[in-house]
């Protein structure tokens, strides 16, 4: 286009020279310039403008205003606002229009303060001003979020009687619609005498700036019955409006409008869009499809709405087909937009390759570091993905980072457990970085999450005082979160006590779930009774599957069955995971029956209720039955099925059936999950299998502690003490830390192979050289060690020395030990013992009575079976299975 524009300003300049001193052609060659600069404004380039401008220079028509004006523009709009003050410095007798021409420049080239400056020298001037002058220094104020000067520039319409123009009432209302001052956008609109389709565009757009769809909708609705016909900027308004409030109905009326008014071709793609995105957000993805197939001539921004509308609607296939599709059908490259909406899939489902080939792309176009959004994106990403280090090198690498970027370095590092880096940065934010916000504090209190954490927990706390952050109760709640995390319960129930005026439902949960995670299960229940009493807050879904789990974890069975009928009657008992833990509450209470209930009448089971059944099978010795379930299984099994399935097998000894879930497993690819390896162990060691417990101990991957207590168990089941001890002493050395499971393990297998001194020298290294506390379950085990191998005056001289922490299991052990080697002396004072501990356990009375029989005093076994019979204890029938099958 500059080409036949050059040679036609050429041949002017050629006429020039050829008769210098002829002022009869000035009028003529003057009017060819001028057109030849409002033609250079179409396509404005700074080498045109350069020319013009010596052109007029040359043939002296600069002083021509609208010469001058025209030559000005041209420069504003080739970029060259330096030359554009130059030119309107020099013109002589300014009018309005050149002063309206040089503030319309400092806008168009975003230099704000110098418009208001021109403004203020122009009434200093006494030009005068019109509607345009006002209308620009509206576009500032707004640019320069000045509510105050818009006012001021109101008032100033007011009293020149300037607004009456249409046009400057429109942006005024815009102006205080997007300075949040919605209400005075209504009155201004409700006082204009005359308004047009962009009056009535201004303020639809304004509510939905304000986030008040239901006034965009309304006044929607009154331009429609005014007459007034809508443009493809009020139907998009009005379906947006829809789509925020998800009025489906309403949302195709307009759609039907839109049809009616000729909305539908490809030169209204904006309106197309908008009903894309619409559907999309009511779940009508299928709708948003067709409608997007509908548009012959597509934008980035329909393709962009598309993708947006698979993404918010869990269709992830979709997003990428899209994305395939647009570049190679829709010769579309993928623009910020694009990369904004997949970015946050990636990371949210871990696809590290798609994020970082979307990285390479925005590498290879320069789009990273000029666009900080894109940028805190891209940290997101790798930080979700694990991969906090390339996370740290692009925030390290950019100068220009906002609130967004730090809140995302300092949420990945807290999410990857790098707890100390995450302080170190907030600190480094707080004297470098940008004013925190409530995500900056939920960032740095999710690095505060043991005891080691507190002191700085508590500091953020203070800095949180300080800086009025607790007037958010998602951060009083959060911060009680905190401080249960750190060990500290009683400063949470002290903060709640604090804020009770702000505490929501949120609150009370947040207090009752901090106490059944961290095993406080009597406090959780009496919290719970306490939120009971206050009025505003009665309780919901998460409140029920919580207490649940107190209850269960008591084995408090009544409150458990009071809990049952309490969700029954609330409209949360129909929310899945409240049976769910019902299901495990009386699993653990041991009434598998009302378990078999609660599943049976469950509206809608999930997997999780089915792996809830089959595990309350199992641990009720029901593995039959839980193998039968399996069977039945309307899902895929996943992790936790498996180990409960493992778990029934191995109780039944059926290897078969192990063997074939095994092959699951391969088939599945999950055999490297650590709890399934465990299981794994466990089956094949007490199926006989020994080796092949031990072959897939070796092909585990990763040996998680799980794994390796139950191959140190299985090795003691089959007498290796010694390879125990040695598979103890790996586990050490790999780095995997020691618990009490792990030692209860370990003495078993001492116990199992007669090697009583290792034993005691383990249990009395347990504190002092693995940090772990001995517990009952230790303590029966050295009983046991002691008492197998005749020791049992030191079993009874261990008992002692454990004072009160003597519980029935020890008894019972020592018992066990006195009845084998005949002890009958010190099995009497064991057994009387026992019998005031646990007066129903048929067990002891029986091991008492083959004591007498055993010493010959059968007059004392005569009445201790009479004693039996009194009480009406009987003793479970023993059984035995056999698997008939391959093995």
């Amino acid at each position: 286009m500059l080409l036949p524009n050059c040679h036609r300003f050429c041949t002017v300049i050629h006429l020039f020279e050829k008769m210098p001193q002829r002022a009869l052609h000035f009028r003529d060659i003057n009017f060819e310039l001028i057109d030849y600069i409002k033609l250079s404004l179409k396509n404005p380039k700074i080498v045109t403008a350069t020319a013009a401008h010596c052109a007029a220079l040359k043939i002296g028509v600069l002083a021509h205003l609208p010469t001058s004006t025209s030559l000005l523009t041209v420069y504003s709009k080739a970029g060259d606002f330096t030359s554009s003050k130059n030119l309107f410095a020099e013109i002589q007798n300014k009018d309005v229009i050149s002063w309206n021409a040089i503030v319309a420049a400092s806008l168009e080239n975003k230099c704000y303060r110098k418009a208001m400056d021109f403004f203020e020298k122009m009434i200093k001037a006494e030009t005068g001003f019109d509607s345009t002058t006002l209308l620009l220094m509206v576009s500032a104020s707004l640019h320069m979020k000045r509510f105050d000067h818009g006012r001021a520039i109101h008032c100033v319409s007011i009293k020149s009687g300037m607004l009456m123009d249409i046009s400057l009432g429109n942006a005024l209302i815009d102006m205080y619609a997007k300075c949040g001052d919605l209400s005075s956008s209504e009155w201004l609109f409700e006082e204009m005498e005359y308004k047009d389709v962009v009056s009535w565009n201004s303020i639809m757009r304004g509510s939905l700036y304000n986030s008040d769809p239901e006034k965009s909708l309304y006044y929607f609705k009154r331009m429609i019955f005014s007459e007034e016909t809508a443009d493809n900027v009020g139907l998009s308004c009005a379906i947006s409006a829809s789509s925020n409030l998800g009025e489906l109905a309403f949302g195709q009326s307009i759609h039907g409008l839109g049809i009616k008014l000729g909305y539908k071709d490809s030169s209204h793609v904006s309106v197309a869009n908008s009903q894309i995105s619409f559907y999309s957000q009511c779940e009508d993805v299928e709708a948003a499809e067709t409608l997007f197939r509908e548009i012959e001539e597509k934008d980035i921004v329909s393709w962009n709405a598309m993708m947006e509308g698979f993404a918010s609607n869990g269709k992830i296939n979709g997003v990428f087909d899209h994305l395939f599709e647009m570049q190679t059908i829709g010769s579309f490259q993928p623009d910020m937009v694009t990369l904004t909406t997949i970015l946050p899939l990636c990371a949210e489902l871990m696809l590290s390759k798609e994020g970082r080939t979307i990285h390479g792309f925005a590498i290879r176009r320069q789009m990273v570091f000029d666009h900080l959004p894109l940028l805190n994106s891209l940290i997101d990403m790798y930080s979700k993905c694990n991969l906090v280090k390339k996370a740290k090198l692009l925030f390290s690498s950019t100068a220009e980072r906002d609130l967004v970027s730090w809140n995302a370095m300092i949420s990945g590092y807290s999410q990857n457990k790098y707890f100390d880096e995450a302080q170190i940065l907030f600190r480094d934010m707080l004297r470098h970085g940008p004013n925190c916000s409530s995500s900056t504090v939920f960032a740095v209190l999710s690095s505060c999450n043991s005891l080691n954490s507190l002191h700085f927990g508590k500091s953020v706390h203070c800095w949180q005082l300080k800086s009025g952050f607790l007037n958010n109760i998602l951060l009083v709640n959060f911060l009680m979160h905190m401080y249960f995390n750190c060990g500290d319960m009683a400063t949470s129930f002290t903060i709640l006590q604090e804020n009770l005026a702000l505490a929501d439902i949120a609150s009370w949960n947040t207090l009752i779930v901090g106490c059944v995670r961290s095993g406080h299960f009597k406090e959780a229940l009496e919290t719970f009774m306490l939120m009971r009493q206050e009025p505003p807050f009665n309780y919901d879904s998460i409140t029920l599957v919580n207490v649940l789990s107190a209850c269960a974890n008591l084995e408090l069975f009544n409150l458990g069955k009071s809990l049952h009928g309490l969700a029954l009657k609330s409209p949360f008992g129909s929310d899945t995971r409240v049976p769910n833990s019902l299901i495990t509450m009386y699993d653990r209470c041991r009434d598998i029956n009302s378990a078999r209930i609660v599943f049976k009448f469950c509206s809608l089971p999930n997997l999780c209720s089915w792996n809830c059944m089959i595990s309350a099978l199992s641990h009720n010795r029901e593995s039959r039955e839980a193998l039968e379930l399996f069977r039945l299984l309307h899902f895929e099994p996943n992790e936790i099925t498996i180990v409960s399935v493992l778990s029934a097998c191995t109780q039944i000894g059926v290897l078969r059936l192990g063997k074939q879930v095994h092959a699951h497993v391969f088939r599945t690819d999950i055999q490297d999950n650590s709890f399934i390896s465990a299981a794994l162990i466990d089956m094949y060691s007490n199926s006989g299998r020994l080796d092949t417990a031990l072959q897939v101990f070796r092909h585990s991957r990763e040996k998680s502690e799980s794994a390796w207590n139950s191959m140190i168990s299985a090795y003691g089941y089959h007498g290796n003490g010694g390879r125990a001890i040695k598979l103890f002493h790996e586990m050490c050395e790999s780095g995997t830390r020691v618990t009490k499971s792990t030692f209860v393990s370990l003495l078993s297998a001492c116990s199992h192979s007669g090697l009583v001194n290792q034993g005691l020298w383990y249990y009395n290294s347990m504190l002092e050289k693995y940090g772990v506390q001995p517990e009952t379950e230790h303590q029966v085990y050295v009983v046991d060690m002691l008492g197998r191998f005749g020791r049992v005056d030191e079993a009874y001289e261990f008992t002692k020395g454990l004072q009160s922490n003597v519980s029935s299991g020890i008894l019972g052990t020592l018992l066990s030990a006195c009845n084998y080697h005949g002890e009958l002396k010190l099995g009497k004072q064991v057994a009387e013992l026992l019998f005031e501990l646990e007066p129903q356990n048929v067990g002891y009375y029986i091991s008492l009575s083959n004591m007498y029989v055993a010493a010959g005093s059968w007059k004392d076994a005569a009445d201790v079976r009479q004693l039996i019979q009194d009480q009406g204890l009987r003793k479970p029938a023993g059984f035995s299975l056999i698997d008939v099958g391959l093995g």
